[in-house]
């Protein structure tokens, strides 16, 4: 039986913005994640939000979900899990640990050392976690959303390249306009609005829309113009580490995503256009100094490369 795809991305887009107020491009970002079946990686000063987006997106879809405060002391057993002598079997047990859910909230991700950061790093490319010689399988649906401070503040640790690479997309919260902090307050006045939301999706509904998105469908010159958009990264001459395949494979199918999020069956050249920010900015390195925070920096480096990129007819 065919699902109304239309219908529950409606419904899922409408729930987080119950409480996501005055953020639509957000949210639509972080369904566009969901629908591509990657993680998500949610980049901002303190209090704007980045817990609260990631709250509302794991109250949406039924299903299990996991907090994780990440801290200087975080083992990475405390995230994996780890196996234990039972006595009265007289065998070691594995005890599950919090990244076996179906949404992981890896909360200020970049306040531990990198050792630890990297204990997610197989659940997140094979779905799967290996402890002591055995390999645990994850559950489908699975959804890292990891929140960090800026790079600029006190007591953070950059992120590895290869786990950076793992996140379809790192994008910011920004501040809301004076109107929509207004209803923040009164939204905040009986409590907190996240608590009081529904599951809209199931967890089958998800994989179902997830397999969907792998069918929408992308023209060759639409092929083209997002590979030229990739070697532009590999070949400017700010960039010292370009946008690899592995990226390129998130980017296309994160324009698909975009499309069935927006009620159609095959990606345009905006969906390119629209993405290349948010999906490539943080797959790159730079070879030398740019001015003001390197994530906007960066970001506006992307933005030049694919305006100078010759759009399909």
């Amino acid at each position: 039986m065919a699902i109304d795809q239309g219908s529950l991305i409606h419904q899922l887009e409408e729930n987080l913005e119950r409480v996501v107020l005055g953020k639509p491009d957000v949210v639509r970002l972080c369904i566009v994640a969901l629908l591509a079946g990657e993680h998500l990686l949610l980049e901002d000063v303190p209090g704007v939000g980045k817990t609260l987006i990631a709250k509302a997106l794991a109250r949406s879809v039924s299903g299990t979900f996991r907090r994780i405060q990440f801290t200087p002391d975080l083992l990475p057993a405390d995230i994996t899990g780890s196996s234990y002598y039972n006595a009265k079997g007289s065998d070691f047990v594995f005890s599950r640990g919090p990244v076996f859910a179906n949404i992981v909230l890896a909360d200020e991700i970049n306040r531990t050392t990198p050792r630890t950061q990297s204990a997610l790093l197989e659940a997140m490319s094979e779905r799967q976690v290996s402890v002591d010689g055995t390999t645990h399988l994850l559950e489908r649906p699975f959804m890292v959303v990891a929140t960090q401070n800026p790079l600029e503040f006190e007591g953070t640790y950059p992120l590895p390249e290869s786990q950076l690479d793992r996140f379809l997309m790192r994008i910011s919260v920004g501040y809301p306009d004076r109107g929509q902090e207004l209803r923040v307050l009164v939204n905040h006045r009986a409590g907190e609005p996240v608590d009081r939301l529904d599951a809209v999706l199931t967890g089958k509904q998800v994989e179902e829309l997830q397999d969907e998105v792998r069918r929408v469908r992308v023209d060759d010159s639409i092929n083209e113009y997002l590979l030229d958009v990739v070697q532009a990264t590999r070949t400017s001459e700010d960039l010292q580490v370009g946008v690899s395949i592995r990226g390129a494979l998130s980017y296309y199918r994160a324009c698909q995503a975009l499309a069935m999020a927006e009620g159609r069956d095959y990606v345009v050249p905006d969906d390119v256009k629209r993405l290349a920010v948010p999906v490539l900015s943080h797959r790159v390195l730079t070879k030398g100094y740019l001015h003001g925070s390197q994530r906007e920096a960066l970001e506006a480096l992307i933005g030049r490369l694919v305006e100078e990129v010759p759009v399909p007819s």
